[in-house]
């Protein structure tokens, strides 16, 4: 009788499980101007995981997605706490106004969600969606998402091929669209902790100036992504 009692209250465990397990189809679309998005991470994750907190020091992890765009770091972090997880579900860069979309499941009790992307050209702005808890009910919901910085990088808005972590300097414009020859708008970061982005100042002197940002085109307000969720 005792074997038999363990064995339906493992089943009914399993079956509860199973159907607890929401599947989910998101919708991430850039809402900026000018701003590119490097390979999104996304994933379904439990209550004790997180890519990043506000008002604390960037990991190792998040500063080489910040900086550079290399997401291998957070996708090992959320790995090996045995969440969900969809990398560049755009299948490179995601450009201005365009959308991208994917599933994932809440299997596992991963019922948190967390995306995270660089922002290009910045100098350590991401994108970050951080431990939104999946509601219970089926239905449709929106999320608006804020550019945050890292902190890890002082932001001299000079593009010079700089993506190496600690490295100063963005990567690339590629909307092909900045100036050349900034003389860079600071050379120290004030606040070291992930925060807000301020968002990117730049100039119109396309061939000096300051920043080599475009202040018509490489501007933006928050929030810079809407994230559509529809569960299931």
């Amino acid at each position: 009788m005792k074997n038999k009692q363990i064995i339906s209250a493992t089943l009914f465990s399993l079956c509860t499980a199973n159907l607890s397990a929401q599947e989910l189809t998101i919708s991430v679309t850039n809402l900026t101007q000018g701003i590119y998005f490097t390979p999104i991470i996304a994933a379904s994750h439990n209550d004790t995981t997180s890519i990043f907190n506000v008002a604390t020091s960037a990991s190792a992890a998040l500063q080489a997605l910040a900086e550079g765009g290399d997401i291998s770091g957070v996708s090992t972090m959320l790995t090996s706490a045995s969440a969900n997880v969809v990398e560049n579900p755009a299948m490179g860069l995601l450009a201005p106004a365009t959308t991208t979309e994917f599933n994932l499941s809440t299997s596992d009790g991963n019922t948190y969600l967390s995306m995270a992307a660089m922002m290009l050209p910045t100098n350590d702005g991401f994108v970050g969606l951080n431990s939104w808890p999946v509601p219970a009910d089926a239905g449709t919901y929106t999320v608006m998402v804020n550019a945050y910085d890292a902190g890890t990088e002082a932001n001299d808005e000079i593009i010079n091929g700089g993506g190496a972590p600690g490295t100063p300097g963005i990567p690339a414009a590629p909307g092909g669209d900045a100036g050349t020859n900034g003389t860079g708008m600071v050379d120290a970061q004030t606040n070291a902790n992930v925060h807000i982005h301020r968002g990117a100042l730049g100039d119109d002197n396309l061939t000096g100036g300051a920043s080599d940002l475009d202040n018509r085109v490489h501007r933006w307000l928050n929030p810079v992504v809407k994230v559509t969720v529809t569960v299931q």
